[in-house]
């Protein structure tokens, strides 16, 4: 009887370190990590950079819960508030050029908590 209560913690602890590692939260520093590339574009416009558009396309694919997209929200309201000369026509049809799609809309007026992801 014992060694059976033996096996199945082996057993437990065998599953528990071949787990999947748990996924991290996004951070406002990824966020804006991946868009600086995007800084002339939004304040010129013009060509969108490839190196932009990977950022783009990777926070999209890096903010996968609610709680990720908010964040990620959040920080692109208040960085894009911190930007000199910022378009947000720029800003708006960054997403798009990029062949992405975000819930929300980029501007300070945005209310990212009442988006429904």
């Amino acid at each position: 009887m014992a060694s059976i209560k033996v096996a199945c913690v082996v057993l437990i602890c065998m599953v528990m370190v071949g787990a999947a590692p748990i996924a991290q939260a996004i951070t406002c520093g990824q966020v804006v990590s991946n868009l600086t590339p995007c800084i002339t574009y939004l304040q010129r416009g013009g060509a969108v950079p490839g190196q932009c558009c990977n950022g783009v396309k990777t926070l999209v694919s890096s903010a996968q819960t609610t709680a990720d997209k908010q964040t990620a929200c959040n920080c692109l309201k208040s960085t894009a508030a911190t930007i000199p000369n910022i378009n947000f026509g720029n800003a708006g049809s960054l997403p798009g050029k990029c062949g992405v799609n975000l819930p929300y809309k980029i501007s300070p007026s945005t209310n990212c908590a009442s988006i429904k992801f």
